[in-house]
Formats: C-alpha cells, structure tokens, sequence
C-alpha cells in the first residue's frame, strides 16, 4: 500500500501506511524488579508485565505465569513499583493503582486476602484517587508520597518497616510523615527516605546493619542517618545503598556475598553486614537499584556496574560466580536499572529493554523455558512511536515519542529491497521525548521513511 504520491513509512519492526498512521511500538522509558515478576513502561504511558503471577501481581486476571510480556493498562501509567508479589503504579492524574498479593495489606485497600492460595487480587484497583507522586514496593509492605510532600505506608510493620510507631500491620494507608518527603526506597524489611535538605532517613529491621545507624536493633520511628547532601537511595534484601550529590556512592548493611562492593566478605556472625554508611565509590554515580543479595550502579558515562551474589547469574558477567567489587557489566548506554531478588533488568538509552538471572517464572521475558543466563539478553528491542502524514501535496511530517534528549535521525530510502537508507537530518528529542521532523520526498519514487535513534 502506498501513500498518494507514492511515501511509504517504515517504523523498524512494523509498516503502516494510511493517510494519517500510527505504529504502536514504543521505547521502554521505565523498569522494575520484584521477587520474580518484572514491570515495564513504554513510552505511550502502557504498562507490561511477565513473571510470576501466583498472587495476581501482573494485574491481568488471571493466576497465570507468563514468559512473554503481555500489556496491562493501555495508557497514562507514569510510575511503577514491584514489590515480594505485590505491584503498584500511577497514573497521570495522579491516582495510585495496586494488584497482588494482598496478606498483609500490602496494597491498602482496607482487607486482608484470604482466599488461599493466591492470597492477592489479580486485577489493579484503585486505592487512592489523586495526588499521589511517588511509589515503593518492599516485601510485603509499600509506601506512597503525596504531592504535599507526605510519606504515607501499608501493609506489613513487623519490624517497624511502617515507622508509625508500633509493630501492627494495617490495610489502609497511614501517614507517617507529614511533609517534605522526596524520595522513598522499600526493601524487604526496612525502609528509606530522603527529606527536602538531603538528609536520609531509615526505619524497620536492622539485624544486618541495613538502617546505617551504628546498631544492629530495629527502629519503628523513622530515624536520620545522614544529615545532607543525600540526591539518591536504594534498598535491597537486607542492604542498603545512597548517592551524594558528589556523585560518591555509600552501603550499608549484608555483605555475606560482596553486595555492598567494599572488597569484603562481611564475617561477623551473627549479622554478616556493616552498620555504618561507608563510601564504595568516589565519584560519577547516577543511579543504584538494590536486588536480594546483589547490587548495581549506573556512572555519568552510561556504564552499568554489579557486584554480589551471583549463583543465578544476575550479575550478567558470563559467570556465576559472585563478586565482592563492582565489575563493569555493559561499557554504556544504560539509562535504567532494577534489580530483583535473583535477576536484574536494565534499559538503554534507545529505549530497547535487557535481563539477566533467574528466569524460573519467565521473569526475564525471554519466551523459553531456561531458568538461568548470566548474560544481558535483549528482551525488547529499540522502539519509537512513529506517525505521519502528508503535507499539502509534496511534505511528509514525522512525529514521534522517544528518549528525552536522545539524538533521532530521519532517514529515507527508494526501495525496501535492498533498503539504502540515506540520513536526511538529525534533531534531538526535547524534555518529554517529542519530535517532529518535516521533509519533502520525491513523488516520482517509491519514498520509504524511518526514524532510528543514534548513539
């Protein structure tokens, strides 16, 4: 099928050609991890889900397990959180979402599932309707800012990871903090934030010295760790991890495999961690996600960066063994990283989506059956949103969502066999990934167009 005047486009693993036409495929512009389900966003505001699915934490009606990602919600879902087997998401006017396992209150609709053995609901509920900015998703608890700044928990509080004061778990959510809350970070028994100054703050189970305050007892009030300049947070198993505005990078916490990255192997039975914040690297840090007993970092060149356990191969290394020391593991181009109990996920700066470890519940959204790959396996490829339509008689505009910033070239080709693609411009996309390109093809050929991002 052709366009009038004979322009036809191509948008990389799919053709549509109308008047005015659209092509689904998208970059993944958000991930995330839980204990073997994995969540993504693509950039049309879509929810993707595979994995585990034994509570209903995929959201898509079902108890089922998938190994291919299936698509949950359509649109407009602009934040995601996976929890032990628990799932939370946003949605742009701001209404916090939640499906899954459901025991403890965990999602905060004000019950406790009992309907063994699923223990959950597997369609998304809403849970609150508005102002709603931030999420996390611990074991089997989470918590949720306001657009006040307020920290607000549910779910599990065995170990005071609520931080309201007592050890009662509750099925609706409570305020714990009243304002100037910015960031949160959920492990498995202990949670983080950070305030306006940059100070962190820590609450819940401290055995391995995961809190960062020089003890090993546990804390049900929220508590300061570090007094400023604190720009990000992670929380793994039983470890946790912090930027400074330096860009250094500081853990705390279990290191019985090396997942803080100090050089050691944490003896000190019986907690095998530190208990004190302590530096691992000096500078160049943009980003850290903690898994169940590894770690991984993004540095300012792109690079991503493991260290930890190792036995399923989530450190993506080729081997499977585990490391004390980060090791680089992609030399760059890694824009988001997640880490789940036994396998880690991470996106590249054009929008394709990797995996590596543990693939038991299809996790890895590989579509076969192997339960383990100690190397990145590209799971979605490169995609934009491409659509266009003809201008006047001669013009053919372009637009399209991708990565914010990233450079997109537009290229043209006369005949898809062989394709010759001939670059015609190069523009970068603005802060929300947005781009038009306008350009007039020859009506005398057969114009075939793509846009690709380019490294």
């Amino acid at each position: 099928m052709m366009f009038p005047q004979g322009v036809k486009i191509a948008c990389l693993l799919c053709v549509v050609l109308v008047q005015t036409l659209t092509c689904v495929a998208q970059p993944v512009t958000q991930i995330a991890a839980g204990a073997y389900h994995s969540l993504f966003l693509k950039g049309d505001g879509s929810l993707w889900a595979i994995g585990d699915n034994g509570a209903g934490e995929l959201g898509d009606g079902t108890y089922n397990s998938t190994d291919l990602p299936e698509r949950i919600v359509a649109s407009n879902v602009t934040a995601i959180a996976a929890g032990g087997y628990h799932t939370l998401f946003l949605k742009s006017d701001g209404s916090l979402w939640a499906m899954g396992n459901n025991q403890y209150g965990q999602l905060g609709n004000g019950t406790y599932a009992t309907n063994s053995p699923y223990f959950g609901t597997n369609l998304p509920e809403q849970i609150v309707a508005s102002n709603v900015t931030a999420i996390a998703a611990g074991g089997f608890y989470s918590l949720f800012l306001k657009s006040d700044g307020s920290l607000w928990a549910m779910g599990v509080n065995r170990k005071g990871e609520l931080g309201d004061g007592t050890y009662n778990s509750t099925n609706l959510p409570e305020q714990i903090v009243a304002s100037n809350v910015t960031a949160i970070a959920a492990g498995s028994d202990h949670s983080l934030f950070l305030k306006q100054n940059g100070s962190l703050w820590a609450m819940g189970y401290n055995y391995s010295g995961q809190l960062g305050d020089g003890n090993n007892f546990n804390t049900n009030q929220p508590e300061q760790i570090v007094a400023s300049n604190v720009t990000a947070i992670a929380a793994g198993g039983n470890h946790s991890m912090f930027v400074e505005s330096d860009g250094s990078l500081w853990a705390m916490g279990d290191n019985n495999y090396g997942e803080l990255g100090d050089g050691t192997y944490a003896i000190n039975f019986p907690s095998y961690g530190t208990n004190l914040p302590e530096q691992i690297m000096a500078s160049n840090v943009v980003a850290i996600a903690g898994g169940g007993w590894h770690s991984m970092f993004v540095k300012s060149d792109g690079s991503l960066w493991a260290m930890g356990w190792n036995l399923d191969g989530q450190l993506g290394d080729g081997t499977y063994n585990m490391t004390n020391f980060p090791e680089q593991i992609v030399a760059g181009n890694v824009a988001a990283i997640a880490a789940g109990s036994e396998f880690s996920l991470f996106a590249k700066t054009d929008g394709s989506l990797w995996a590596m470890g543990y693939n038991n519940y299809g996790q890895l959204g590989k579509g076969i059956p192997d339960l383990y790959t100690n190397r990145p396996v590209q799971i979605l490829a490169a995609y934009n949103l491409i659509s266009g339509q003809l201008l006047g008689e001669t013009n053919v505009q372009l637009s399209f969502v991708g990565i914010a910033g990233t450079n997109y070239a537009l290229d043209r080709s006369a005949s898809l066999a062989p394709a010759k693609w001939i670059p015609q411009m190069t523009n970068p996309a603005g802060s929300f990934g947005a781009m038009i390109f306008t350009n007039t093809p020859d009506a005398t050929t057969n114009n075939f167009w793509r846009i690709r991002s380019v490294p």
